[in-house]
């Protein structure tokens, strides 16, 4: 398997942790011309590649469920050992710039799939808004929506598709404080 790491293409150095990425690097650079800090931070946190899908053999069509991979938690929305996913979960998918195009599963809404297909950010996007909690506000991510995988095979899965809900077009309105 090729990852970002293995490309014989030279990476551009990552700015150092500290150093602020340039403002709006996915409008400017393609997928494959992103370093590994860029392409960490297009993820928006939503959680939702972690979640169990299904698909027609006859007719392609995706369904989702609410069920995650063993390691997502479902409250942080984040991967629990994020680091070692791979060895810990064998079918886990590394998301490359190669990959994203061929994942049919990704969510219409997937900042990777969004940025190769050459669309911008939503506006619940942190890159956007500067807040990794808007993509929850919006009701974009997987938070608190799911349940770990346990023993479940197939036929318990198709019990567990469910209708994601469809992310705010719009912030919300602030309340006024009485």
């Amino acid at each position: 398997m090729t990852t970002l790491m293995d490309r014989k293409r030279p990476r551009k150095p990552a700015p150092t942790k500290d150093e602020p990425l340039a403002r709006e690097f996915w409008k400017h650079k393609s997928l494959e011309d992103m370093s590994t800090r860029e392409w960490e931070a297009l993820c928006d946190g939503c959680g939702k590649c972690c979640v169990y899908t299904l698909e027609d053999a006859d007719t392609g069509e995706i369904y989702r469920t609410d069920v995650a991979c063993k390691l997502f938690d479902t409250t942080t929305c984040q991967c629990s050992n994020y680091a070692e996913r791979k060895k810990i979960v064998k079918d886990c998918v590394k998301l490359t710039p190669k990959k994203v195009p061929k994942l049919d599963w990704l969510p219409p809404t997937c900042a990777y799939r969004l940025v190769g297909d050459g669309k911008d950010l939503f506006w619940w996007h942190p890159l956007v808004s500067g807040d990794p909690n808007t993509v929850h506000t919006a009701n974009a991510s997987a938070q608190n929506k799911t349940r770990p995988e346990g023993r479940l095979k197939t036929p318990g899965l198709m019990k567990r598709i469910i209708q994601w809900p469809e992310p705010l077009e719009k912030p919300p309105k602030k309340r006024r404080r009485t």
